[in-house]
């Protein structure tokens, strides 16, 4: 479940990070995945821009989709995630 502090995070991560490399990995349906650098541009309250140096295009973001992975943004420089891998918890089984 996303929490109104997960989102505020990652804003504020993505704000600090204004102007510089990143990397994005997204998928295009059927088995087809993408990987490229791009840079943050601007941040709003609900989205954000990357502009991609390959082909000096602007795409947008919702911090939604960073935080359900639908893409995955890496900090350019170290390659870490800008949010932190899901933790896996085990679930019990409960009998009736």
């Amino acid at each position: 479940m996303i929490c109104k502090t997960d989102i505020s995070n990652l804003k504020t991560d993505i704000i600090d990070k204004i102007g510089q490399k990143i990397i994005v990995k997204g998928s295009l349906g059927r088995s087809k995945a993408f990987e490229k650098e791009a840079t943050i541009e601007k941040a709003y309250p609900n989205i954000f821009v990357v502009k991609y140096e390959e082909n000096d295009r602007n795409v947008t973001y919702s911090y939604t989709d960073v935080l359900t992975r639908t893409v995955e943004v890496f900090d350019g420089d170290s390659y870490s995630p800008l949010i932190p891998p899901p933790i896996e918890t085990k679930k019990r089984k409960t009998s009736l």
